[in-house]
């Protein structure tokens, strides 16, 4: 069966007009500022428009019906041709000159990596940072479910779309309606994202810094608006305990908010994943802590103000924000985790291949899918000892199917080979060992910080030209759960049959 090419393009050619629409509003807050590239900005959203418009009139008359391969090709284009159009603002209004630096800083933005190549972030244009935000909260819930929300004005009908893109093994829908699950998720995203400026604004930030940090908080980001990320506000604390609820929040499954909204509250604390999800953090926070209260110099690794209410609530507070910051996959950093002892720099170093769970913001390998990994390591003992038992993998109750299982161990095998060959790619670039696995599994994992050369307190401008587009790569494999993109590249996929 031939692929439907004029439906792809027309699909694009949305996505355009809904990027060109976001850059309008980041001219709109350039106006209020008067940073001096409201210009720039009206421009680039026009010129996004324009181009959107041109594809989608061209490709009006298309056939409706989109199948699956469509869905994967429409997912995985997307995604490139948002960051392409996402460029724009930053070269014309001269924030990153060079096309590679702007690709990359892009990507970092819609995957939410959190990387960044800009040496002071300080100086950039309001309206071009919270263009920068508006990437990370765009691909947060992801770009093609905010579509999908629309695409019935079309005609059109998005599961295979939103199958392809949903963050984690399986879409667990709210409504039989795909649409009207996407509805409901960009109104809890939103929600959260307004609820947490608030606070922020409350607590003492700016309201510019409030919206643009809650933008990359609940996408799980990490982009900020301060050179010191939020080490800035390491004299208030109470910023960031509001930022450790939401960056939790993120980090949950989505579809258990919408439950908890609706008092369906022994449906969520039933939820295996959510309590491992919430033991994993409590243990390795509590770890941290004790290391950091007894091993570690707050004095040398935070930035600002290292402790205000006592080197005891700083120790847990410090850790708290990092475990959940790197689970999370946010980046957003207080402190030099690095230089913690070398006991510490290990122990972050294997968080990044935690994740959140299935169905949040989170990149990563996702609590699901270790949890169900370690379910059927154990029962693999029980299966040697009873080889003609039926021993069914349970997750909340019910059995999981044989190929659910073996998808996993797929992904997880395709992610560690991924991890590997990417830090071995940087390797080639004379990159050091360290700084070569903290870049793959960072970018990979979609968490921001890595380690070395390009640990917390530094950022990816050092990076050659070729390992700044290796790592957008590997943010874009990681950021679409790998199979999604890496499809594409099997020749079956292209065969017309």
């Amino acid at each position: 069966m031939k692929l439907n090419y004029k439906i792809i393009f027309h699909f694009l050619g949305l996505l355009l007009l809904f990027n060109g629409g976001f850059m309008l509003l980041s001219s709109l807050i350039s106006l209020i500022y008067k940073d001096g590239v409201t210009f720039n900005l009206f421009l680039s959203g026009g010129i996004t428009i324009l181009v959107g418009l041109l594809v989608m009139f061209n490709t009006k008359d298309h056939n409706k019906e989109m199948n699956k391969r469509e869905g994967y090709i429409v997912v995985a284009f997307g995604w490139i041709v948002m960051t392409l159009s996402g460029t724009i603002p930053y070269l014309l209004t001269g924030s990153i000159t060079s096309f590679t630096s702007a690709f990359f800083e892009t990507m970092s933005g819609y995957t939410t990596t959190g990387a960044t190549i800009l040496n002071d972030i300080e100086i950039v244009p309001k309206g071009v940072l919270f263009w920068r935000s508006l990437t990370h909260w765009i691909g947060g819930m992801g770009i093609i479910v905010l579509a999908v929300a629309i695409l019935p004005l079309l005609g059109i009908g998005g599961m295979q779309m939103f199958a392809a893109e949903a963050p984690g093994p399986s879409a667990d829908k709210l409504h039989p309606r795909i649409t009207d699950t996407a509805k409901r998720l960009w109104l809890i995203y939103f929600g959260y994202t307004a609820a947490e400026t608030i606070l922020l604004k409350v607590a003492g930030m700016s309201f510019f810094d409030a919206i643009n940090h809650s933008l990359c908080t609940l996408s799980t980001g990490g982009f900020s608006t301060k050179n010191a990320s939020i080490a800035y506000w390491n004299g208030q604390p109470i910023i960031q305990y509001i930022i450790i609820v939401f960056m939790f929040l993120a980090g949950t499954n989505f579809v258990l908010s919408y439950f908890a909204f609706k008092g369906k509250i022994q449906r969520v604390l039933r939820d295996e994943e959510l309590k491992l999800y919430f033991k994993f953090i409590a243990i390795f926070t509590i770890i941290a802590a004790l290391i950091i209260y007894f091993k570690a110099d707050l004095t040398t690794s935070t930035i600002e103000h290292p402790m205000v209410w006592g080197k005891a609530e700083s120790s847990f507070r410090h850790a708290l924000f990092q475990v959940i910051s790197v689970v999370t996959t946010t980046g957003f950093i207080t402190a030099d985790y690095t230089l913690w002892t070398p006991l510490l720099l290990v122990f972050f170093f294997g968080l990044m291949f935690l994740g959140g769970s299935a169905g949040s913001t989170s990149g990563g390998v996702k609590v699901v899918r270790h949890l169900i990994l370690i379910k059927n390591g154990f029962l693999e003992f029980k299966r040697a000892l009873h080889p003609n038992a039926v021993l069914p993998v349970r997750y909340n109750s019910k059995a999981v199917t044989g190929d659910i299982v073996f998808n996993i161990l797929a992904f997880f095998i395709l992610y560690m080979l991924s991890f590997i060959v990417g830090a071995l790619v940087f390797s080639m670039l004379n990159i050091d060992f360290i700084s070569s696995i903290g870049l793959s599994a960072s970018s990979l994992g979609n968490v921001g910080p890595a380690l070395g050369n390009f640990g917390p307190v530094h950022n990816y401008a050092a990076l050659p030209s070729l390992g700044k587009w290796w790592a957008s790569f590997l943010m874009l494999i990681g950021r679409l759960e790998l199979f999604t993109v890496l499809i594409l590249l099997t020749p079956f996929f292209w065969r017309n049959r």
